[in-house]
């Protein structure tokens, strides 16, 4: 089985993985930026549940839409 394991598809699925990654760290952080308040402080001091669903739900909608440009 692991005879059967290639490089090079290890190496490409880790590349694209850090890709996504990347491009989803700096969706966040755009995400924050465009907000007039600071999100990190609202969830984590504020516990705003609701902006943590809000931004939760963004977070997955991004992911999902990275994974598929990826795949």
């Amino acid at each position: 089985m692991l005879a059967s394991l290639h490089l090079e598809y290890l190496g490409s699925s880790l590349v694209y993985s850090l890709l996504g990654v990347l491009v989803f760290c700096i969706c966040f952080i755009a995400v924050d930026k465009l907000t007039p308040y600071d999100l990190w402080k609202e969830l984590i001091e504020g516990r705003n549940q609701a902006l943590a669903t809000v931004v939760a739900a963004c977070a997955l909608g991004v992911a999902i839409i990275i994974a598929s440009a990826i795949h």
